[in-house]
């Protein structure tokens, strides 16, 4: 094994692979959120401008982002009420029949109500496990448990990516191989979302803790 100034290749090419990893974690949510919104901004711009032009002789910059945000507002206050919700219901009813599609918008519709209600969320408990690799650990909410044949507890742990939490990784572990804590919901996603940035103390008295054991 070759080594570079007292280091090993294999511990070099180990390093960058997690650091490049991570950076995926971060870079991908975030491009994701930015290229949606940007398509949906431009998209309504491309249909707009040509009216505004034939009204005003001339495009107005930032017409999309303004009537996009216009848009979304009078969605959330159309689907507040009676007829709005009956309306989601029957598109959802429609969406159901088609396997693929329903599985999607279910799927991204719970964990957009989970962050968007921080009371509500569903998840319920904070914990620390292992990932992405072995001897690292990262915030995760238990968001159900279940048990195999011979009666042990299995956790569904969801593991959000910092600094957007709406997108993460789902785990299946067993209780050892988890750290309970009494960190509430709110705390951890305000780490998440800081990008660690804000810490939170029991975090390092829990993997001490679990060191020395």
């Amino acid at each position: 094994m070759k080594h570079f100034f007292g280091v090993s290749l294999g511990w070099i090419i180990r390093k960058l692979r997690t650091h490049f990893i991570a950076g995926i974690l971060v870079v991908v949510p975030i491009a994701v959120t930015i290229w949606i919104f940007v398509w949906l901004f431009t998209t309504v711009d491309s249909w707009l401008q040509p009216i505004i032009t034939r009204i005003y002789g001339q495009p107005i910059a930032g017409i999309g982002f303004g009537i996009t945000l216009v848009l979304i507002y009078l969605i959330g206050v159309i689907v507040s009420n009676f007829v709005g919700r009956r309306l989601v219901r029957y598109g959802e009813s429609v969406l159901a029949r088609i396997p693929l599609a329903w599985q999607l918008y279910n799927g991204i519709k719970q964990i957009m109500q989970s962050f968007s209600a921080p009371g509500k969320t569903g998840f319920m408990q904070v914990v620390l496990v292992e990932f992405p690799r072995k001897g690292m650990r990262t915030i995760g909410f238990i968001t159900n448990e279940s048990y195999d044949k011979s009666g042990e507890r299995l956790l569904n742990v969801f593991i959000p990516t910092a600094p957007n939490p709406t997108s993460g990784f789902l785990q299946i572990a067993r209780e050892e191989e988890i750290i309970r804590t009494n960190i509430s919901v709110e705390e951890a996603l305000r780490m998440v979302v800081s990008a660690g940035r804000v810490s939170i103390k029991e975090v390092g008295d829990k993997l001490s803790m679990s060191d020395q054991t």
